[in-house]
C-alpha cells in the first residue's frame, strides 16, 4: 500500500477496526475511506455494489461482523450466521468486480473444532466438530474464509485470511449481555469496586485457558501482513502465551484494585477446554506481538475508566 493508496476499512468503529484506523493512521495513509452502518448496509448487496462502483478502493479491511460473548452466540445464531455470510459475500464480491487489488479477512479463531490438539495449528481447519454454543458464527466466518481462497484460486485475487484469538483493547464492547469474557470481567470488577461489592462472579470453573491479544498488536499485525503477505493459506494472529480464566479474573482483580472476593459459577458453561493458537507461521513471517498482557490490561482499564458510560 502506498501512504495515498485510496484504504477502506469495513467496520472502522468496532473493536478491530477502530485499531486498524489508528494503525494506518500513525503509519500516514491519508486515503482511508468508513462508512457508519447507518450509511451503508453491508447485509444490502445493491448497497455494496453502489459504494464500491463509486468509492473504487484499492485496498480493504474486512473487519464488519456480527460479533459476541458464549450468551449472545447462543441466543441469536439465525442473525449471528446470515449477518456476517452477507457482509462478506457482498463485500468479496464487490471487491471482485470493482477491481480492489487486496482485501484482508478477519476470522476468527473460534473457526477451529472444539478439541483441537494445542496450540492450534492453521491446518486443523475443518478436521472435527466446532464448539456448540458459537457453531453459527464460526461456520459464517469459515464461508468467508474459504470464500477468499477460491475467490484467489478461480480469478487470481489476492484475498488474504487472518484468524485472531481473543482480542481485547479501546472500543471493545462492555455490554454485560453480549459482550467477551475478558470486557465482561473487566466492568464487573470496575463496579464492583466502586459499589463495594464483597463479591464478583465469574462464570464457569476459571480452569479453560485462554489466550489474549491487545487490538492495538492485531492491528499492527494485519497492515504489517496487508503489505508483505500474499499466500492463499490462511494466518493465525495470537501472541502464542495463554493463561487461566481464574488468573485473568486474578491480574484484573489487582489492577482495577478491588478488595472482594472472586467466586466461580460452575452451573454456567466453560466453553473450549483450551485455545491457545500456533503462530509460528506468522513469526515465520517476521511479525511478533509487543504488548503484554499485564500492560495491556492497564492502558485498557485508563482508556475504560476514562471512556466508557
Amino acid at each position: 500500500m502506498n501512504k495515498d493508496s485510496k484504504i477502506y476499512v469495513a467496520g472502522h468503529r468496532g473493536l478491530v477496526g477502530s485499531a486498524i484506523m489508528r494503525k494506518l493512521q500513525q503509519e500516514g495513509y491519508t486515503n482511508i475511506i468508513t462508512r457508519t452502518h447507518k450509511e451503508l448496509d453491508l447485509t444490502s448487496q445493491a448497497q455494496t455494489q453502489e459504494f464500491f462502483e463509486k468509492e473504487k478502493p484499492e485496498y480493504v479491511f474486512l473487519a464488519a461482523a456480527k460479533v459476541g460473548g458464549i450468551h449472545a452466540n447462543n441466543t441469536y445464531p439465525a442473525d449471528f450466521a446470515y449477518i456476517n455470510i452477507m457482509i462478506e459475500s457482498n463485500v468479496i464480491k464487490a471487491s471482485y468486480d470493482y477491481g480492489v487489488k487486496k482485501l484482508l479477512f478477519l476470522g476468527s479463531s473460534c473457526i477451529y473444532p472444539k478439541l483441537c490438539p494445542q496450540p492450534i495449528k492453521e491446518e486443523y481447519l475443518l478436521t472435527g466438530p466446532l464448539e456448540k454454543t458459537n457453531e453459527a458464527y464460526a461456520i459464517a466466518k469459515i464461508a468467508g474464509l474459504k470464500m477468499c481462497q477460491y475467490f484467489n484460486r478461480q480469478y487470481g485475487t489476492k484475498y488474504i485470511s487472518v484468524m485472531p484469538t481473543n482480542l481485547y483493547g479501546p472500543n471493545d464492547n462492555f455490554d454485560l449481555e453480549t459482550s467477551h469474557a475478558f470486557a465482561a470481567l473487566l466492568r464487573k470488577f470496575h463496579e464492583a469496586k466502586i459499589n463495594n461489592k464483597p463479591y464478583v462472579e465469574v462464570w464457569g470453573t476459571g480452569t479453560p485457558r485462554r489466550e489474549f491479544l491487545h487490538v492495538d498488536d492485531l492491528a499492527d499485525a494485519v497492515v504489517y501482513l496487508m503489505n508483505n503477505y500474499d499466500e492463499n493459506e490462511p494466518l493465525n494472529i495470537g501472541t502464542g502465551k495463554d493463561i487461566t480464566i481464574k488468573e485473568l479474573a486474578g491480574l484484573i482483580k489487582e489492577i482495577v484494585g478491588y478488595e472482594g472476593e472472586i467466586k466461580f459459577d460452575t452451573t454456567k458453561p466453560d466453553g473450549t477446554p483450551r485455545k491457545l493458537l500456533d503462530v509460528s507461521r506468522l513469526h515465520a513471517t517476521g511479525w511478533k506481538h509487543k504488548i503484554e498482557l499485564r500492560e495491556g490490561i492497564q492502558s485498557t482499564y485508563e482508556w475504560f475508566k476514562g471512556n466508557w458510560k
